[in-house]
């Protein structure tokens, strides 16, 4: 009788696994192909995503671990790329946690003033620049800011900001930093007070942060969008301040790398793809163990100097968690297949050990714990 009841028991239990929807058990039982694509955000062109759009199979199929949206488009020039009310987001935003059977990063360059995807035009609240938020040195000024952007950006369905800038304006001439007033200040202490207003006004409303761009990116004279940038005579130590303390202080949710070359901390490879700089500062000595992500892997401080193999290679080796392909400065449809293929060819090969996706793997998935369901 009882090896009766325990043959049906059994049995039922295997017409249960057979029925069991194949995403979910991914998820409780994830294989690598699983793990790559967690390391994978890429951006897409739409204001909406119907089930054969190309983000969609790359989010249902090799299981992305996030996206960014635009405004705009660059290659074309156009706007009405992602975005373009709060009505048309919120769906947008919707259907690709639909399409997701892990927590999806969907994440945003919402900084304030020159460097917005949510526009006044657009209906959405107007922004001042972080420069004008650190000359007015009024930390609620900022925080009421943050504010705004975090319950914004909450109620569109988006939970990942990459904010704060916390490059240092040292070079007002930068072209991307200075210029555009990215920066609180030169003084690593204002910025650390700013960041950290930005940063708890975002967290009291679920949106995820990322401090950058490591190891500094304001002393630069010229864009890694645009190709090389070396800042090793202009850089100093000073840049690292304000992501020590807010590491120390348990504040950086993420850190996004710089592209910049700096051969005071690595004489081979720029930030982004330096082990020195990336496993040896920020991990070792800085003793950050959430999540590193990088900036554009399209910039052509990258893509100009390193094959696609390469930079992949030395960016995870370097100790990168999430690769980012924005596909906004080039355009390309298949990059997260691209990408994942690459990542599983180094480590079919060797070349990546598997280890080094499993942690990558195990920081994604502590931290989507913390997103609001």
């Amino acid at each position: 009788m009882r090896r009766n009841i325990f043959i049906i028991l059994l049995a039922v239990g295997l017409i249960f696994l057979a029925g069991t929807n194949p995403a979910a058990t991914a998820e409780r039982t994830p294989g690598l192909d699983v793990k790559i694509g967690q390391m994978v955000m890429v951006g897409f062109r739409g204001l909406a995503v119907s089930d054969d759009h190309p983000v969609a199979r790359d989010i249902r199929e090799r299981h992305i671990g996030g996206v960014i949206l635009f405004d705009y488009d660059v290659p074309t020039r156009t706007y009405g790329r992602n975005i373009a009310s709060a009505k048309q987001t919120r769906a947008l935003t919707a259907s690709l946690r639909r399409l997701a059977s892990i927590s999806l990063f969907i994440a945003v360059d919402q900084e304030g003033g020159k460097v917005s995807r949510l526009k006044e035009k657009q209906g959405f609240p107007p922004t001042v620049s972080q420069k004008q938020l650190g000359a007015a040195g009024d930390l609620k000024k900022t925080e009421l800011q943050a504010e705004t952007t975090a319950k914004t950006l909450a109620g569109l369905g988006i939970n990942v900001n990459f904010v704060p800038v916390v490059d240092l304006d040292i070079n007002p001439g930068n072209p991307v930093i200075g210029k555009l007033e990215r920066s609180f200040s030169p003084d690593p202490a204002v910025v650390t007070r700013h960041a950290m207003a930005v940063i708890e006004a975002h967290r009291r409303y679920g949106i995820l942060t990322a401090p950058k761009h490591f190891p500094g990116h304001g002393s630069a004279g010229g864009d890694t969008h645009e190709g090389f940038v070396d800042v090793t005579d202009q850089w100093t130590p000073v840049e690292l301040e304000p992501f020590r303390i807010l590491i120390r202080q348990g504040m950086a949710d993420m850190v996004m790398t710089a592209h910049i070359f700096n051969g005071k901390l690595d004489p081979a490879w720029p930030s982004t793809l330096s082990r020195k700089t990336l496993a040896g500062i920020l991990r070792q000595e800085m003793g950050f163990d959430g999540v590193v992500i990088s900036d554009d892997m399209q910039m052509k401080a990258i893509s100009a100097r390193f094959g696609l193999e390469s930079a992949i290679k030395q960016s995870i080796l370097a100790g990168v968690d999430i690769l980012i392909f924005a596909n906004n400065s080039v355009y390309e449809e298949d990059i997260a297949a691209r990408a994942s293929a690459t990542i599983r060819s180094l480590v079919e090969k060797g070349e990546i050990p598997r280890e080094r996706i499993d942690a990558s793997y195990r920081r994604i998935m502590k931290l989507k714990d913390r997103l609001k369901k």
